[in-house]
């Protein structure tokens, strides 16, 4: 497929997405503008990455630190925000923290901490999600609900991050309506950080919930930034030179 084949493809894509979200909110009696799409653009190369910037994408979601400083290089962002929304190392902060608009995933206080000395370290405020465990799965990172109160109260009090809300991943879900338990689960907790935070005035609203698969679920509960990938790009391809 030549590059302007992909540009085509993308841009229809995009505008069936859109036009999906965009319904989806007003099934819920929402604003379809408090619906941001977060254009999740894992083993993606920077020519499609350009490609679904010119159909209209605002926001790029990074999953990989490595990747993400190579569509910098190839200035692959031009023209959109710049979300990280995967695994972050304490290890690679230093490459992410000041680069990217917002830290989805931020899942522990060791991680919570490392960002803000980072931060401090830049002279700079940097936006953050707590990412909250909702389901028994080991091989997920995030804070309990209950941890999630003293989480929120130590990224308030921290100079150098700025908390905007919260982030879920929950099980693949198999039919629609699966996942709704947990993204209306973390509405609860995001109302219950705001009514109890002392110093709320970073306005802790984003909900960072729902992907390709249960999206629109995710939108029917609240959710203000949906994370695609397949629904967007489709099938994911396999790893790259980022060329």
């Amino acid at each position: 497929m030549d590059l302007s084949q992909q540009q085509a493809q993308i841009a229809e894509k995009f505008e069936a997405v859109t036009a999906s979200i965009q319904e989806a909110a007003v099934a819920a009696g929402r604003d379809p503008s408090t619906v941001s799409l977060v254009a999740a653009t894992k083993t993606q190369t920077s020519d499609t990455i350009k490609a679904a910037i010119a159909a209209g994408v605002q926001i790029c979601g990074e999953n990989r630190v490595q990747e993400l400083m190579a569509h910098l290089e190839d200035n692959a962002y031009e023209g959109a925000e710049v979300h990280f929304i995967g695994h972050l190392q304490t290890n690679k902060v230093k490459f992410v923290v000041g680069r990217v608009s917002l830290i989805h995933s931020v899942s522990s206080t060791k991680l919570l901490e490392a960002i803000n000395a980072q931060a401090v370290k830049l002279q700079l405020r940097q936006d953050i999600l707590l990412e909250v465990k909702l389901a028994d799965e080991e091989s997920k990172d995030g804070f309990s609900p209950a941890e999630v109160p003293a989480a929120a109260a130590l990224a308030a009090s921290l100079p150098g991050v700025r908390l905007r809300g919260l982030m879920c991943i929950p099980p693949p879900s198999e039919f629609p309506g699966e996942n709704c338990g947990y993204f209306r689960k973390l509405r609860e907790i995001s109302f219950d950080i705001r009514d109890n935070l002392e110093d709320n005035s970073s306005a802790p609203t984003i909900l960072s919930m729902g992907m390709s698969g249960d999206y629109l679920d995710a939108i029917a509960e609240g959710a203000t930034h949906v994370r695609l990938g397949t629904a967007l790009f489709g099938p994911r391809p396999p790893m790259h030179s980022n060329t």
